[in-house]
């Protein structure tokens, strides 16, 4: 440990990947990136990242002392606790059979009838020697050349029949392709957690459970953890798939409004919300009076000098309008992402409960600015003990939560998709070409 504070430098080993490490638009971005980074803020030294594309290469530096510590989302197995020491764990992880949806479902290991192909140097390994022991006929390949994320992709493609994968990184992937589906559960939950070179002196470890304990005392653990994990959670294969179905039929329609009204906002959150609210849909109306593309209520449109709410262009310009002035609405101190998040909450629930959820969190002794804190409350508006104690009363909070969620999982796949499959994305009709006619809104113009 002192020699890290005498350098004034915190080398960290980690591998490239969605949840671990990558250079995004605007710089490195990861979970395991952003954790790391925290700890070198605590010991007030310089964080140096070394990106590995495989752990089977990161193992031997933190060995060598050539790294302080490895964080790459990593499970402690039985067999590398033998080996390394290991920091506080902060996320629970079990590791998943996949298969394609469609094809026949394997329930247990006497059931795989096909190559089983797994990333050389994860901890699937030991638990399928694990498993080999109850089944002498369980065979596979490891492969350096390609990550968890790749292999998940060739099932996808049926290019092999099975891999294996972390529960949180498929989480993340069956946004992408839903039809990834889980046969079984190879280990059970096991920690995740950063490891340390067995044969140094315990003061880094000391500062490593100092500093976990601090970040989950103070929300921010929770916060991170949300940040990157909280939406998708909960996985619906056929919403999945016809979002990204509606995204390539329908979405290109709508693309360059937009495109053209999003202002400072990301055009492809814009969409997600959009989607949310109606599905594409420009005569959507619900049973509460709110109608079009982005739900406006009738006092918003005409606030916002709205004259058809069913009108496709008004109403993706009105809700752009709408949202970007709840932004401005949400107090200074609070940052992205969770100002984005309260917007969003605010545009489903309005400002005023959104106002005594937070209240609620102060009165309860968590953090009135983060949102990983204030869900919890607008879930509470619905129950009488809370809601009699607050201004605005009762409100279905559970449903903004919902909705906030919602919209994070379609902007991850819009983004994805605009990254990867642009052109899906592209309107087919030229861009003069005129628009169709609209049903009046009757309300506003009568």
């Amino acid at each position: 440990m002192g020699e890290i504070l005498d350098a004034g430098v915190l080398k960290v080993g980690t591998t490239y990947g969605l949840t671990t490490y990558y250079n995004g638009a605007t710089g490195p971005v990861g979970f395991e990136y952003e954790l790391a980074e925290g700890f070198a803020d605590y010991l007030g030294v310089k964080l140096e990242v070394f990106p590995y594309y495989n752990l089977d290469d990161l193992f031997p530096q933190l060995t060598n002392a050539h790294l302080d510590m490895i964080a790459a989302g990593i499970s402690v197995s039985p067999e590398r606790f033998q080996k390394y020491k290991f920091g506080p764990g902060y996320q629970r992880v079990s590791e998943k059979l996949v298969f394609k949806q469609g094809n026949k479902w394997p329930r247990k290991i006497a059931d795989l009838q096909g190559e089983l192909v797994i990333a050389a140097g994860s901890s699937h390994h030991e638990s399928l020697l694990r498993l080999k022991q109850q089944d002498e006929q369980l065979s596979w390949q490891e492969t350096d050349d390609s990550d968890m994320e790749e292999l998940l992709e060739m099932v996808l493609n049926e290019e092999l029949d099975y891999t294996i994968a972390d529960s949180n990184i498929l989480a993340l992937m069956r946004r992408r392709y839903p039809e990834l589906s889980i046969g079984f559960s190879i280990s059970p939950e096991q920690n995740i957690a950063w490891a340390v070179n067995k044969d140094r002196d315990d003061s880094l470890l000391a500062a490593l459970i100092e500093y976990f304990g601090i970040i989950q005392n103070n929300g921010t653990l929770a916060a991170l953890e949300d940040k990157y994990f909280g939406h998708v959670r909960q996985f619906n294969y056929v919403d999945t798939r016809e979002f990204i179905k509606s995204s390539k039929q329908v979405l290109p329609k709508f693309k360059p409004w937009f495109m053209q009204y999003s202002g400072d906002l990301d055009w492809r959150l814009l969409a997600a919300m959009s989607y949310q609210e109606s599905h594409w849909e420009p005569e959507a109306t619900s049973v509460t009076g709110v109608r079009g593309m982005m739900m406006l209520t009738m006092a918003t449109a005409k606030e916002l000098g709205i004259v058809s709410r069913l009108d496709p262009e008004q109403s993706i310009k009105g809700g752009a309008q709408y949202l970007t002035g709840l932004l401005k609405r949400i107090p200074d101190r609070i940052t992205y992402p969770d100002r984005l998040w309260f917007a969003l909450a605010s545009y489903n629930v309005g400002m005023g409960h959104l106002e005594d959820a937070r209240v609620l969190t102060d009165r309860q002794g968590a953090n009135p600015d983060m949102w990983v804190d204030v869900k919890i409350r607008l879930l509470q508006l619905r129950q009488k003990k809370y809601y009699k104690t607050v201004r605005y009363g009762y409100a279905r909070g559970n449903e903004a939560v919902a909705y906030v969620d919602n919209i994070r999982r379609y902007y991850d796949t819009l983004v994805w998709l605009d990254e990867q499959q642009p052109h899906m994305l592209e309107p087919d009709v030229a861009p003069d070409e005129p628009p169709a006619p609209v049903a009046p809104d009757t309300e506003l113009t009568d």
